[in-house]
């Protein structure tokens, strides 16, 4: 009799998964962008807001909550219901970086759902433009001459631009400060002003501000130069080999959402990035959209996993932690 009514409880469970899949979405999503407005991350959630939209018919809401390097607004999309409302639309550093520098009240991978990659920006090495140097030798002069005077911004202790400074510490005998700010529009803000010297940060933020001649772009953090600005030489053109970095960026879901709910928003955010007027929009702010291949669910879980694996150890030789 026991089992029988278990075997009725998990079918009805069962049928009810299916029914909400089948009905999802019946109201509006939430976006959370755990970063404050102004940043490229609120960009693209933003590019994506009318397709994803018109694909699946509700209103989307994009929600910042920025503070303690995503992981307060990561953490709202943990504790949410597991029923595709709420989602969490963010990069490296909340979902694999933030797992190996703050205590956190949630677990990176096995709290989430992955849905989809989004888009990937390469990391400049960028300047004030009144800054005295002109390429990153001329840099790395200047920081030696004058230890512990030069300031670079960080968005988050440990995040990309934290762990891009220690390796530049360590490989060039160099020495600065880091000054640690909210968000990446406010780090700008004072990049640009003057305010600070120089920083390591996803190419898409200060791509315009280099353009327009308020920034200098010493070096790209990757193998080859980048499709946005060619002129820019590489890390290891420029005299600091292997400092690569980029800020890959991608949405997930609470832990135990039905796999057809995660399905039919994969679906959505498939369709909107094969739209060739949403790759030219991801284009014009510096980002690239992954290939078709790579905006599965699968595939977010693997380079999650890969980028784990590649970062935690670094992380752990900077010992680097909050407490």
């Amino acid at each position: 009799m026991r089992a029988s009514i278990v075997a009725l409880g998990l079918a009805l469970l069962a049928g009810f998964a299916g029914a909400q899949a089948q009905t999802y979405p019946s109201k509006p999503i939430t976006i959370v962008v755990p970063f404050p407005a102004g940043g490229s991350t609120g960009a693209m959630a933003r590019i994506l807001l009318e397709p994803l939209q018109a694909a699946l018919g509700q209103t989307i809401i994009i929600e910042n909550i920025g503070g303690a390097g995503g992981s307060i607004g990561v953490g709202r999309v943990a504790r949410a219901a597991p029923d595709g409302y709420t989602v969490s639309f963010s990069h490296m550093q909340t979902h694999v970086l933030n797992g190996a520098v703050l205590n956190l009240p949630y677990d990176v991978v096995t709290d989430f759902e992955p849905v989809a990659l989004i888009a990937d920006t390469p990391q400049l090495i960028v300047t004030r433009s009144t800054f005295p140097a002109n390429d990153l030798k001329e840099m790395i002069a200047w920081l030696k001459a004058n230890p512990d005077k030069g300031t670079q911004g960080a968005v988050g202790i440990g995040g990309p631009s934290d762990i891009s400074a220690f390796q530049f510490r360590r490989q060039t005998g160099t020495s600065f400060q880091s000054v640690p700010y909210r968000g990446g529009g406010p780090l700008l803000a004072d990049l640009v002003g003057g305010q600070i010297d120089f920083n390591f940060g996803q190419a898409s933020t200060y791509i315009g501000a280099v353009r327009n001649g308020q920034l200098k772009a010493l070096a790209t953090q990757a193998k080859e130069r980048w499709w946005g600005a060619p002129e820019v030489p590489t890390v290891d053109e420029a005299g600091v080999p292997g400092l690569y970095g980029s800020y890959w960026h991608g949405m997930w879901l609470p832990k135990g959402t039905p796999k057809d709910v995660v399905a039919k928003l994969n679906a959505a955010v498939v369709a909107a990035l094969a739209d060739p007027a949403v790759q030219q929009r991801f284009r014009d702010t510096g980002q690239s959209t992954w290939p078709r291949a790579q905006q599965t669910p699968e595939a977010l879980a693997a380079h999650q996993k890969a980028e784990i694996e590649r970062w935690w150890p670094i992380i752990k030789d900077a010992n680097i932690k909050v407490q």
